[in-house]
């Protein structure tokens, strides 16, 4: 099954996606949805209004999820890149919901930044009350995936040793376009591509994750509650413009195509702030 979140005059519904269609479930988001226990049963059931996906105007996945929990360093690509050795714990930080933008936004580049990165994602989104669960059942706490970019101000980032303030700049991380789950994506090797202005800078199999999904679930789970509709951002892979020779950043006008197969593609312009 497929969810997303539509923007409607006045509204959002949550809706499941049947082909070219989006059928409205009741619910006013997929967050939302995610907090009945029958989620799941009342979205299959659903037979509300219906809207052509092609002209839907979609929002983040999940518009405000409860936390939003981000992983540095999770590519063993991406940690060889950058000079480091590989991690024996996660390394966590977070992000806060204005950030989010739909698939289809524009991404704001702010005008404090010169250095604004692309970090292509997997992003986990949580379907059930998880608290000290063990890696063997964490799975189950999977709602679905979906396509994240983190965004970030590179300058920012590395003032201190405190990643958070280049992260969570508002109105500039694409989420979406849907909530897929785990029951679609047998058999398909999620790889992963993120395209700048048409050029290829970054492209994996997320098995190259150093801690998966179920791992991360459970390792957060020991530290906070994850409850229904909070979302784990995996980490990136190799490819990040901030490690190039010399340094490439996003510019007004830089389109970005994120893209995980199974899940879509988020498909943002840059615009900078004014």
């Amino acid at each position: 099954m497929r969810l997303a979140t539509l923007r409607l005059p006045n509204r959002t519904t949550a809706a499941r996606i049947d082909g070219d269609q989006a059928v409205e479930v009741g619910a006013p988001d997929v967050g939302a949805l995610l907090a009945d226990p029958r989620w799941r049963e009342v979205a299959a059931a659903a037979d509300g209004p219906q809207h052509p996906l092609a002209t839907a105007d979609l929002a983040p996945v999940v518009p405000r999820p409860g936390k939003i929990v981000c992983v540095g360093l999770n590519y063993r690509n991406h940690i060889l890149e950058m000079g480091r050795e590989l991690p024996e714990y996660p390394t966590l930080f977070a992000k806060f919901a204005e950030a989010l933008v739909g698939p289809y936004d524009d991404i704001v580049l702010p005008a404090v930044s010169e250095a604004v990165d692309w970090e292509a994602e997997l992003a986990v989104i949580v379907g059930t009350a998880a608290r000290n669960v063990p890696a063997e059942q964490a799975a189950a706490c999977i709602a679905g995936y979906s396509v994240l970019n983190d965004v970030t101000a590179r300058d920012y980032q590395y003032r201190t040793l405190q990643w958070l303030q280049g992260k969570t700049f508002e109105s500039s991380t694409p989420f979406g376009p849907y909530l897929v789950t785990p029951d679609e994506l047998e058999g398909v090797t999620m790889t992963m591509r993120c395209e700048v202005d048409g050029e290829v800078v970054q492209e994996t199999d997320t098995s190259d994750l150093v801690f998966g999904p179920a791992e991360l679930i459970s390792y957060v789970s020991r530290i906070i509650t994850l409850r229904p509709g909070d979302v784990i951002a995996t980490g990136t892979p190799g490819g990040v413009g901030h490690a190039r020779k010399p340094p490439r950043y996003l510019a007004d006008g830089s389109k970005i195509v994120t893209r995980i197969a199974g899940l879509g593609e988020l498909v943002n312009v840059a615009r900078r702030d004014a």
